[in-house]
Formats: C-alpha cells, sequence, structure tokens
C-alpha cells in the first residue's frame, strides 16, 4: 500500500472502507499488520474505531501508547531511535536537526512517553498536515525544510525495523557518510578487514551500556564527521555493530 497518498475518512465513512483505513495505519505506525494474538489488546479500540466511535488521531493516540507498539518501538531501543521512529510514523519525515532532537529527547526523559506523544499528535504540524480524520503519510519534497531533510526522510522511510540497528538514529548515519544502500550501514573507512578482526561480527548484547550512551551523547553534542575522525578502534567497532 502507498504510504505516499493520503486516506482520509469521516464520520459517514462505511465499515469497508474504515477496514481499509485500519490496514494503512497499522502499515503506517507499526509498519506491518498485527498478529492475532496481538489483536486481544487492542480489541476494543479497534471496535470503537469501525464504529465510528474514534476518528484516526484519537486511535493512533491510544495504539502508541500499546504495548504492542511500545514493545516494537521502544523497549530495547535507544530514546534517539524510538524518537526518529515517532517522527516517522506519526508525521511522516525524519528529524529536521539536533536542535529539534534535543528538544524532544528533553519531553520524553522529562515527561514520559505519555507527555512525548501528546506533543507530537496535538502540534500544529500534526493538526495542519493530517487533522484528525487523516492517516500520516510520508509527505512531498516541497514541505520539507531542507533537501538534506528530504532525503534523509527517503532513507528513513525505506527502512524496515531494526534494519540499520535500534540505537543510531538514520539521520546519524547519514552525517557520518556511511554506506547504507545493502540494508546493513558500513563504515566510511575500514582501514581493517573484517577477516582479520572476527571480533567485528560479535552483536552488542546489552542495548544502552556505559559506551554507547557516551556514543549517542557524542554524537548529539558534535559535528557526526568530526565525531567519526575523533573515534578509537573499540568505539567504531561499537557502531559497526549497532548498524547490524
Amino acid at each position: 500500500m502507498d504510504n505516499h497518498t493520503p486516506i482520509t475518512i469521516n464520520r459517514n465513512t462505511n465499515e469497508a472502507d474504515r477496514q481499509n483505513a485500519l490496514r494503512q495505519i497499522y502499515s503506517q505506525v507499526l509498519e506491518r499488520q498485527p498478529y492475532e494474538f496481538e489483536r486481544k489488546e487492542i480489541a476494543k479500540i479497534e471496535k470503537d474505531f469501525l464504529k465510528g466511535k474514534l476518528g484516526i488521531r484519537h486511535f493512533i493516540g491510544e495504539l502508541v501508547m500499546s504495548s504492542l507498539y511500545l514493545n516494537s518501538f521502544y523497549h530495547d531501543c535507544s530514546n534517539l531511535k524510538f524518537v526518529e521512529w515517532s517522527f516517522k510514523h506519526l508525521l511522516g519525515r525524519a528529524l529536521q536537526g539536533s536542535e529539534e532532537i534535543a528538544t524532544y529527547m528533553n519531553l520524553l526523559m522529562m515527561e514520559g512517553v505519555s507527555a512525548f506523544f501528546h506533543e507530537i499528535l496535538g502540534s500544529e504540524e500534526y493538526r495542519k498536515a493530517f487533522g484528525c480524520f487523516t492517516i500520516p503519510y510520508a509527505r512531498d519534497a516541497k514541505l520539507y525544510n531542507s533537501p538534506r531533510n528530504y532525503l534523509q526522510t527517503n532513507l528513513l522511510q525505506q527502512e524496515h525495523v531494526g534494519q540499520r540497528g535500534k540505537v543510531i538514529p538514520t539521520i546519524y548515519w547519514q552525517q557520518l557518510g556511511m554506506d547504507c544502500e545493502t540494508g546493513t550501514c558500513v563504515m566510511p573507512t575500514q582501514t581493517m578487514a573484517k577477516s582479520q578482526h572476527p571480533e567485528a561480527n560479535v552483536p552488542v548484547t546489552r542495548s544502552l551500556s556505559d559506551e554507547i550512551e557516551e556514543l549517542l551523547q557524542m554524537l548529539q553534542k558534535s559535528d557526526a564527521k568530526q565525531v567519526l575522525q575523533s573515534m578509537n578502534d573499540n568505539q567504531r567497532l561499537l557502531l559497526r555493530n549497532l548498524a547490524k
């Protein structure tokens, strides 16, 4: 289903069209359809939506607070990656830079997930783009603040869940100049072959170790390319593993 095509419903929309809208909401927000056992948690809001008791914005607000969504995109992920995924799902675009990242990271960490989603879904941007009855989608190029943001959004829209890891946001992969065309991200300069360093194939098992936290803070506070140049071998190895 094309996630660039707006789908809008109203109180008079029939149940068949609402079923179609429901499938599109799941494709946009969950990036898949729920499994049968997962539908138990969301059965009531599904029923209310199909009967016209809930609009799209209200339904999405309930969906993103469910364990179905949070288990997929919040738990076992970094806050940074969660914020980026939320922008992809709810605003149809990538983050626009360090100032926006800092604003929403602070909101998430200081006030929690509920306040974070309330801010996005209640924002002027969301209201103007989608209102209460249009499903979020990837918007046209003219609506991005820069060519870079448009390219970052395209890269993000093509990314499958966990394809480039659950820690470093796509915005940083691009800024670091990493090659992500194959579905995983490769460091731009690798002076040592993997065959000489078998430990490079060992996955990172701790989602937010002290080293990862330090790396994320470095990326937030400095230019990504400068961070890359200043990394030691262990940090470069960590970054490669996080991209898997």
